[in-house]
């Protein structure tokens, strides 16, 4: 039986989040509960705001999140559970790839980290702060 991570968490991340928000609330008929992003460097506070995975489809969706704000550049992100940031990242560049933000925050219950892999594909990590 097979023991790879799972996909957890999706982020779209845009400039205008309001505008996303509407746009794919229309789009896909997500509702939307405000929160925070796990660290400022994912979104502006306040403009975080999270899809419910069991409100979507047969209840089984992914859960995620539309946020970031002024200064934020444009991307769609996918997040996989892992239960080490740190070393998931470290793995990462050891296989070739390159850390991009990480372990992110410093502490709390929940951290989360991003790389590039050979290629130039942006992956997001997150599990329990260590």
């Amino acid at each position: 039986m097979s023991t790879g991570k799972p996909v957890v968490h999706f982020e779209i991340i845009g400039s205008a989040p309001a505008t996303l928000r509407n746009y794919y609330a229309e789009l896909f008929d997500w509702e939307f509960s405000t929160g925070d992003a796990a660290t400022e460097k994912v979104s502006q506070p306040g403009n975080y705001h999270f899809v419910d995975g069991g409100g979507t489809g047969d209840g089984n969706g992914i859960n995620g999140g539309v946020g970031g704000g002024e200064g934020f550049a444009p991307r769609v992100l996918f997040y996989v559970a892992v239960p080490d940031v740190e070393e998931a990242l470290h793995r990462a560049e050891s296989l070739g790839g390159k850390r991009l933000l990480g372990p992110e925050p410093k502490s709390g219950e929940f951290t989360v980290g991003r790389f590039s892999d050979p290629e130039g594909n942006v992956v997001g990590v997150a599990g329990p702060a260590g």
